[in-house]
């Protein structure tokens, strides 16, 4: 990332990095970041900030990756649901068993190939450690989708995979997170603008689990502030 991208924007760097790093870590509305930022004498329409979140969370996701912990090879799949112009759509999620989340995937449909894409997506990403043993539920699409990637050799043959709903709980503790973020969006208009809200997301996510060697606020500021080249 050479090119300085809060060029020509009409908010200082401080004030913009500042709205979409509470936005994606928060349970707050564009409105309610607008009267924040009113109470403290910056008058900004939310749409303003939408176009920011939108903007600048894929940069913050991609930005991240190279930061983060390597996982630990037990991994723990499962799919919640987000809503995109009044209909449901799926977001595939896998964590380890301490919790660090591994990847994440949002589609339109619960199908083998929904499961397909998530699973090729995480197995590329350079954090995470080739899967030993992957617990999901009984769903049959993401039980073909295992048994492809094994098939065509991205997975072990050494993968064992098992349907364990018990052992599946700290995924589910942590769709929570993600929910208490999203829960207070009234359902996204767009797919794209969705996709790029959920990355800001789970980027904030992952910086609150000290993904990144972040211990403080204040290494977390840095951190963004590395990821987006500000001094």
């Amino acid at each position: 990332m050479n090119k300085n991208i809060f060029k020509w924007k009409h908010f200082e760097t401080e004030i913009i990095i500042l709205c979409v790093r509470w936005y994606l870590k928060y349970p707050l509305s564009y409105r309610n970041l607008q009267e924040i930022m009113e109470e403290r004498g910056l008058f900004l329409n939310h749409t303003t900030i939408y176009r920011w979140v939108i903007e600048y969370s894929p940069i913050l996701n991609r930005g991240l990756r190279k930061h983060l912990k390597r996982t630990s090879d037990s991994w723990r799949v499962d799919e919640t649901y987000i809503k995109v112009n009044g209909n449901w759509t799926y977001l595939y999620r896998a964590v380890d068993q301490h919790g660090d989340t591994i990847d994440f995937w949002i589609s339109k449909k619960r199908d083998r190939y929904a499961a397909k894409k998530f699973f090729r997506k995480a197995l590329r990403s350079p954090h995470n450690s080739n899967p030993r043993v992957i617990t999901t539920d009984k769903h049959w699409a993401t039980i073909k989708a295992i048994k492809n990637e094994m098939r065509l050799n991205r997975l072990a043959s050494s993968t064992k995979h098992r349907s364990s709903k018990y052992m599946n709980n700290i995924i589910e503790q942590d769709h929570r997170h993600i929910k208490r973020v999203t829960n207070n969006v009234p359902g996204f208009k767009h797919f794209k603008s969705a996709c790029s809200t959920i990355q800001g997301i789970e980027s904030m996510n992952m910086i609150r689990k000290r993904q990144a060697n972040t211990s403080l606020v204040s290494d977390e500021i840095n951190l963004i502030n590395q990821i987006f080249q500000v001094a």
